[in-house]
């Protein structure tokens, strides 16, 4: 098993509750989900945390926390950094997984650091942290439409077609997630930055 050095913290970002299941805000809680999912551990309540941790050691990788915070998105910056100190995990061995209206549907972007690009919850973060140098794995739900108010649109449900494809989006996303994992920043990057999904059969 591996060591608490070389734990990894996965955190997506979302809304809790059942009125916010399925908006294009929450997908970050839909990757780690799928994760879980694939490893075969569940989330549990965590009150050190304030959110819903699972945790898995997937063969050929490192102890992996997978984390949702339960506060919501504007405010979950201090959960953040509340499970980088509980989880002695280094802000270099966490990712964060979030949407992002700027971004064409089912387009993926792994970023290194940068500005919130507008996102509260990435603003939170960057408030507790004091900084914008975290890597984040930012989910495409975009474009807003015309002249629709991107806050309203973010807790928005996607359209039939978005449904329709949104399984090989979360999917295409872990794969990534498992890119960044195994192999790094760097090469996260170059393999799917840009990119989406393709349904089956495509």
């Amino acid at each position: 098993m591996a060591d608490d050095a070389s734990t990894r913290l996965l955190v997506g970002l979302g809304n809790p509750g059942p009125e916010y299941d399925g908006t294009r805000h929450n997908v970050g809680f839909e990757v780690v989900d799928r994760l879980a999912a694939r490893w075969g551990t569940r989330f549990e309540r965590s009150n050190l945390v304030a959110g819903h941790v699972a945790t898995a050691v997937p063969e050929g990788l490192p102890r992996i926390r997978l984390f949702k915070p339960m506060t919501f998105m504007n405010v979950c910056g201090p959960a953040f950094a509340r499970a980088l100190h509980v989880f002695e995990v280094g802000v270099d061995a966490t990712l964060v997984v979030v949407d992002d209206f700027m971004l064409d549907f089912g387009r993926l972007r792994f970023r290194a650091d940068g500005s919130s690009g507008g996102h509260n919850g990435l603003k939170s973060i960057e408030g507790a942290l004091g900084s914008r140098v975290y890597p984040r794995l930012r989910i495409g739900i975009g474009p807003v439409p015309g002249r629709r108010d991107p806050a309203d649109f973010v807790l928005g449900r996607y359209d039939a077609a978005q449904r329709k494809e949104l399984p090989f989006v979360v999917e295409e996303a872990a794969d990534a997630v498992l890119t960044w994992l195994r192999l790094g920043m760097a090469k996260a990057m170059e393999r799917h930055n840009g990119k989406g999904a393709e349904p089956e059969g495509v």
